[in-house]
């Protein structure tokens, strides 16, 4: 169960004296809350942070929710997971849960959805199997110039062809960049598979008025299509590339320094987007150490006050308006024949279980096969890779049903 500050203070004494300390004590922090928002230029946001699960101490959270807070006063760090026995830094909060990263999950949606006291207006997570079509927006330091660039993407997935994700993550990219403050940002398109289709598409929507710019390649032939030497040179504020890369090289920029055990630089693989999101969840991976995650908190609280759902909504909107649609239906693979349309989908059910290894070009089809015998499933994609998520009833059945269709 969710153990809070007020869950707290509901189970204290019903002594007169005792309430009366406890409701000035309540008064006296949200003064401390007016002064500090008066005087930081803003509200205080409270930041959620899963805090176990992780191959770095306890401690390491505990570091970077206190550099994130002494760095900005608005930020309230939140943890999530076994309150632990060290002493917590000077206006930290713990929600209580279980290590399971189901219910650090569980409990870090209900005080996303909440209104109320404990709320938490965005969230640092370890592990999230967002729904295919969101994604997150990774942000790394870039090492020949220092300047910050973002990947987009490197976790989730915002569609399920390649070609289709990245126009997708191009207009995420850009949305991203302007909540984290770059008013009109470059944009390039790594040099992977279907990245020149892409780019066509992108410049077709320029010509129809979505005003996108193009940043140019340090090489000498120059161009908005990006090789290594423009990731080391942060030739543009976005890199648009496929998530499986994007994850690849945010923890090569990350950890390159430590051998690769601990990531010490960068701002995490970045808050989440998506068409209809409405959420900032942002991840780090079990690796990340205080700074990075201290980074992690104040890049997921400015995503926050940059309004990044509303931005994603204003660059869908621009984009349709120049064509979007027409552009990506081109992207889709063309079916085979009518007999490959989806089966229908069974009644919806709670999805407490995941199976992991499926290829990520396999994963609709792997639904697909689930479906047909009557299995609820949904694909998503996790911090280690495409995920099938259904009840757990049906995860045995499930498995010899993928194992027989080759899928596992």
């Amino acid at each position: 169960m969710a153990d809070t500050y007020a869950s707290k203070q509901a189970r204290q004494s019903p002594d007169p004296d005792t309430s009366g300390r406890n409701k000035r004590a309540l008064i006296g922090e949200a003064l401390a809350e007016l002064v500090a928002a008066a005087g930081g230029g803003g509200p205080r946001l409270r930041i959620g942070l899963m805090a176990a699960g992780g191959e770095v101490p306890v401690e390491d959270y505990l570091q970077g929710a206190a550099l994130a807070m002494r760095h900005d006063p608005r930020i309230q760090a939140v943890g999530l997971g076994p309150r632990p026995d060290a002493l917590l830094p000077p206006g930290m909060d713990w929600i209580e849960t279980p290590a399971c990263e189901a219910d650090m999950a569980a409990a870090m949606e209900k005080a996303l959805e909440s209104t109320g006291h404990g709320a938490l207006h965005g969230a640092v997570a370890l592990h999230y199997p967002f729904p295919v079509g969101v994604a997150t927006l990774g942000r790394i330091q870039t090492p020949a110039r220092g300047r910050p660039m973002i990947l987009a993407s490197s976790t989730g997935i915002s569609a399920p062809h390649r070609a289709c994700a990245m126009l997708r993550n191009a207009l995420y990219g850009i949305a991203a960049a302007k909540a984290l403050g770059v008013e009109n940002p470059s944009l390039g398109v790594l040099n992977l598979d279907a990245a020149p289709q892409v780019l066509r598409a992108l410049a077709r929507l320029r010509e129809r008025g979505y005003p996108v710019r193009f940043g140019e390649s340090v090489r000498s032939d120059g161009g908005a299509l990006l090789r290594g030497n423009d990731l080391l040179a942060g030739a543009a504020d976005v890199c648009v590339c496929d998530t499986l890369t994007g994850n690849v090289l945010m923890k090569v920029f990350a950890a390159f320094n430590s051998g690769g055990v601990y990531e010490t630089a960068g701002w995490g693989y970045g808050p989440s987007a998506g068409e209809g999101w409405d959420k900032v969840v942002s991840i780090i991976s079990r690796a990340s150490g205080a700074p990075v995650i201290a980074n992690a908190l104040a890049c997921t609280a400015q995503a926050v006050r940059g309004n990044l759902p509303g931005r994603v909504a204003e660059e869908l909107r621009a984009a349709r308006a120049a064509g979007l649609d027409g552009e990506l239906a081109a992207l889709e693979p063309q079916a085979a024949s009518a007999q490959d349309a989806p089966p229908a989908m069974p009644p919806v059910e709670p999805t407490d279980e995941e199976i992991h290894g499926i290829d990520v070009l396999d994963l609709e089809n792997a639904v697909h096969a689930l479906w047909k015998v009557g299995i609820y499933a949904e694909a998503a994609m996790g911090c280690t890779g495409p995920v099938i998520k259904l009840a757990a009833a049906a995860r045995a059945r499930a498995g010899e049903v993928l194992r027989a269709a080759g899928y596992v």
